[in-house]
């Protein structure tokens, strides 16, 4: 490559010169023009002893050199010169610079400053009421490189409405437009950069981290912004702190030492930095002496490519350093342009062509780089001109060079230029240049650049990672952020064996299905604890850590989920089908109680003319058969899955044929008590009305009084269908529901009093000896009522609700066949297995009165007031 074959021509050159050699760089950092920009440019710095020995107002003299800073302000001077000599952005106008040391503090930078604002031809600003005709020396400034002295300088230059570019100040404060209404910057925002720094820590899952900044301003916002961030992203701050610079008093020393040696001492991998070069190269130092544990280092754009950090004896053990730097355009000639005005700076020719009398500045600033003078190979430093070689430092570089290239646009549209000529010298003032520059777009080597409403431009970042070669890093790009992180994991290098990522996270990511329990002050250290059943946690593919895994989600009323689930499953509607097993047992037993109801009823039917029938009733007798065969159908009512109609139907259909069937039996239980208990004459008068119209009259009343009940049952509690929820684990309940006991006492009313009354007249009544025993088969009957339906109550509120209705088909058809079994089926035995007990006497007697006088003779028939209902007699 000639350009370096050229650089090290003119580096034998410097080694040949010394120390006592003067070159003449000092006085190519003004050149006259049309319109002049101010330039503040690091190029020194001052001895910290003397800046805090200052006791008087006087002059910092600034001994170091700093070759960033004579690079940044080449840059300057080379965009200066290819706008001069472009004949399309500022045609036959030339632009002058005039480019002053900052000393990288601000007692320095003030003068400078002051002199751009003095009036043009003297050395002095005037008061005004009305700045408005103003004109100062200069148009803008650019400048300076730190967010510290453009904190300064921006509010100073605000007031006058002078334009000003930093090509380095990435302060989010200064965005501020209320207080900086005139700044701008060709670098983003600390609070991008920033942004992109939490993006990193999200994509490696690092959400334990220590967070350190300078103690200036700088250091302070930067942190500020950071922790905020983090928050938001659920990432904790283990460890935060401030690095005091050089020359702090030993108490912060001895903090910085303590915050080093909780990081050291905890799991915490991963430490972001967001400092000035001078803090980073105080606080690594600490750290290489203290042999701090290897540590992945989060840089910011400060201090990522200093040379001062880079260069530091041992910075290998540092451990892996990565960091965010903007992506500008490489200058391929910038450093054969270095090399061409260090050359012309070592010529005595063109040396003294130069006019070497002190101008008006430099008699009120001093003169405005005497080091620069004087440089030395070792001041330039071989690892930063590799570096520039390189096009390491072209971030830098460009971000000064697009920073003149505003300008010259903002001036190019202030003075409405053509493609081929501007108007020539027209006064322009910088409020004037000001008011061009806002949302203004411009070109840079061929990169679309544009200041928004806050003065900053949008720019990529590079992720840079430290690759350590001899004598120093050089810097690898593993990645790129523009909104969203891209990254290249096979080009990074980590300090781990096996090249392993660190790992940096106080608790272990919790399984699918957990949540996190926080312990203690930090929401990244805690247990993970299983979601219950019902609940569950979603999961997160797309992100890390989830902001919501704090609590298990719920599950909607109509889904469930396991234990330690991650979604919830829909619930099944769950009724008493009619396939279940219990089910099909009851539809068995219906089948049986059914099917002897319609055998007895078609027994009584083909013997109506019997005395048997006649005793039970004859037709009520039948119809009580009939009812109890409605009975049972009713329990076809229960199964299957519920509706609006069969839910106001099942209690009512249930109990209005229970109603007929034990009217029929009351009726003929009063008919045996007035037989047995009552007078002759009182049974004789009674008799008729127990039998015949009255007795169907008493059937009405009763089937009438019950529906009545039913009624009000279903006015005042309708019975309704509903779906319970929570009742079954992973299953929604669809039943009936029963408001109260009370609706269910409702329909059971009559019933119950018929049944009493039955039991009531039968259970005293005395037997007569030769006729058929009604009043046993009755009371048997009426307990097998109260049995079954006494039995009901505990049963149906202990059962699961799913099952209550099976209960309520079991009841049903177990008191039917109580009362099947106790007062009918014992006649169809005697109907069908002894047919000569089926006579007059044997069921009707021969009267009341005969009756009762055989009941009280005591006859020689034997004992046959002990047998059973169906106990044929042996003189009959």
């Amino acid at each position: 490559m000639p350009g370096l074959a050229v650089l090290g021509l003119l580096l034998a050159a410097l080694l040949g010169l010394g120390t006592g050699t003067s070159l003449c760089l000092s006085r190519q950092l003004r050149m006259q023009g049309d319109y002049m920009l101010g330039g503040l440019f690091p190029l020194g710095s001052a001895e910290e002893a003397s800046l805090r020995h200052r006791t008087r107002p006087s002059g910092i003299v600034c001994t170091r050199f700093s070759s960033l800073g004579l690079f940044l302000a080449m840059a300057v001077k080379m965009a200066v010169e290819e706008i001069n000599n472009s004949s399309t952005l500022l045609p036959g106008l030339h632009l002058g610079y005039d480019l002053f040391d900052t000393c990288s503090e601000p007692m320095v930078t003030m003068k400078p400053s002051l002199m751009f604002l003095a009036e043009a031809g003297n050395s002095s600003i005037a008061a005004y009421c009305n700045y408005t005709q103003y004109q100062p020396r200069v148009l803008a400034v650019i400048g300076p490189h730190s967010s510290e002295l453009a904190l300064i300088t921006g509010k100073f230059f605000s007031f006058f409405l002078m334009p000003q570019v930093s090509y380095g100040a990435s302060m989010d404060r200064l965005s501020n437009r209320d207080t900086f209404p005139s700044f701008f910057r060709t670098v983003p925002s600390d609070r991008v950069q920033l942004e992109a720094v939490v993006k990193l820590l999200q994509k490696f899952e690092w959400n334990w981290v220590a967070a350190l900044g300078s103690d200036d301003e700088y250091g302070r916002e930067g942190l500020s912004i950071f922790s905020g961030l983090a928050n938001a992203q659920n990432i904790c701050i283990a460890h935060e702190g401030l690095v005091p610079l050089l020359g702090a008093d030993t108490l912060k020393l001895d903090k910085v030492l303590d915050v080093l040696r909780q990081v050291n001492q905890s799991n915490v991998q991963v430490v972001v930095l967001f400092a000035s070069s001078r803090a980073a190269h105080a606080l690594l130092h600490y750290s290489i002496h203290h042999n701090l544990s290897p540590k992945v280092w989060v840089a910011s754009e400060a201090w990522l490519t200093s040379d001062l950090v880079m260069t530091l004896p041992g910075i290998a053990q540092v451990g892996t350093v990565l960091g965010f730097l903007q992506r500008g355009v490489q200058l391929p000639e910038f450093s054969q342009y270095v090399e061409m005005q260090l050359a012309l700076a070592s010529d005595p020719a063109f040396c003294a062509s130069l006019d070497d009398k002190p101008d008006l500045e430099e008699h009120v600033v001093g003169p405005r780089c005497p080091q620069c003078d004087h440089i030395t190979l070792r001041n330039l430093s071989t690892g930063l001109l590799q570096n520039l070689s390189a096009g390491q430092l072209h971030h830098q570089i460009f971000a000064t060079y697009a920073a003149v290239y505003s300008v010259a646009q903002a001036l190019h549209n202030t003075l409405q230029c053509s493609p081929t000529s501007c108007p020539a010298r027209e006064p322009v003032r910088p409020w004037q240049l000001l008011e061009n520059m806002y949302n203004m777009s411009f070109r840079a080597r061929g990169l679309a650049l544009q200041f928004d409403s806050k003065g900053n431009v949008d720019m990529e970042y590079d992720l840079k990672m430290w690759v350590w070669q001899k004598p120093t890093p050089r810097l690898h790009t593993v990645g790129t952020f523009n909104g969203s992180l891209w990254l290249q994991p096979s080009q990074m290098h980590w300090h781990m064996p096996g090249n392993q990522v660190p790992a940096s996270q106080c608790s272990r990511q919790c399984e699918e299905g957990q949540v996190r329990r926080v312990k203690g002050f930090h929401s990244c250290c805690y247990d993970c604890v299983d979601c219950k059943a019902g609940n569950y946690r979603p999961q997160h593919p797309l992100s890390y850590p989830p902001t919501d895994d704090f609590v298990c989600t719920p599950c909607g009323q109509d889904q469930w989920s396991p234990e330690r689930s991650t979604r919830c499953f829909p619930r099944r509607p769950r009724f008493l089908a009619w396939g279940e097993p219990a089910v099909l047992l009851l539809l068995l037993l219906l089948s049986l109680v059914l099917g002897l109801t319609l055998a007895a009823l078609g027994l009584f039917a083909c013997h109506w003319d019997s005395p048997l029938v006649q005793a039970s009733g004859g037709p009520l007798a039948c119809f009580g058969l009939a009812c109890l065969g409605l009975v049972c159908l009713s329990v076809l009512l229960f199964p299957g899955r519920p509706g609006p109609a069969s839910c106001l139907a099942q209690q009512p259909l249930a109990h209005l044929p229970l109603t007929g069937c034990l009217s029929t039996l009351f009726l003929k239980a009063a008919e045996t008590f007035v037989e047995s208990e009552l007078p002759p004459n009182w049974a004789t008068r009674l008799h008729g009305c127990l039998r015949g119209p009255w007795a169907w009259l008493v059937v009405l009343l009763a089937i009438l009084t019950e529906a009545v009940l039913c009624a009000w049952y279903l006015v005042a509690f309708t019975p309704e269908v509903m779906t319970d929820w929570r009742v079954l684990p992973t299953e929604a309940l669809v039943h009936c529901h029963m408001r109260s006991w009370v609706s269910l006492g409702l329909v059971h009313i009559t019933n119950a009093l018929l049944a009493f009354l039955c039991f009531l007249g039968t259970f005293l009544v005395q037997s007569q000896p030769g006729r058929y025993n009604h009043a046993r088969g009755l009371t048997f009957a009426m307990l097998a009522y109260f049995i079954t339906w006494v039995s009901f109550v505990p049963l149906l509120t202990n059962v699961q609700v799913v099952y209550q209705p099976a209960v309520q088909m079991g009841a049903i058809l177990l008191c039917a066949l109580g009362i099947l079994a106790a007062f009918h089926l014992p006649k169809c035995y005697l109907l069908l297995w002894w047919p000569r007990l089926n006579t007059p006497e044997f069921f009707l007697g021969a009267g009341p009165g005969d009756a009762r006088d055989r009941g009280r003779s005591g006859s020689s028939e034997g004992p046959q007031g002990n047998e059973g209902p169906f106990t044929p007699h042996p003189h009959t």
